[in-house]
Order: C-alpha cells, then structure tokens, then sequence
C-alpha cells in the first residue's frame, strides 16, 4: 500500500516518517520528497499489509506533529 502524507514540516525526515508509521505495522520504504536539497512538504510511505496501512491512515491523519497538521 502507498500512502501519501502532505503539509509536512520542511524538516521532517525519513526516518520521523518511517517510525510514525512503523507503530502500526511493516514500514518498506518512507521517502520525504525533495528538491534541491528541500523537502517540498509531502512523502509516500509504503506498507506490506493494507490493513496495518489504513490503521496507519485512521490514527495519523489530521494529527499536529511538528506544528503541522498531516494530511494522511
């Protein structure tokens, strides 16, 4: 399953994103996406299992981290 995170801090990194995600289940890849060097305030994380992902989806989205409100 890839999930898309949006209105990310500029300096949440991989490993943040990789260990929100991984408390509900087998993160295999967490990438913030960049340009030149920034990120441009949305990653994808991909997860096995589609049921630990919409758990992942349910319990993060909206939630302030960092002073920003995630769109999951």
């Amino acid at each position: 399953m890839n999930i898309y995170v949006g209105n990310l801090a500029y300096s949440v990194t991989d490993e943040q994103l990789r260990s929100a995600f991984s408390q509900f289940g087998k993160v295999s890849k967490a990438s913030v996406i960049m340009d030149h060097n920034r990120s441009k305030g949305f990653a994808f994380v991909e997860m096995d299992d589609s049921t630990e992902g919409k758990s992942a989806i349910d319990a993060l989205n909206g939630n302030e981290i960092d002073s920003r409100a995630w769109k999951v």
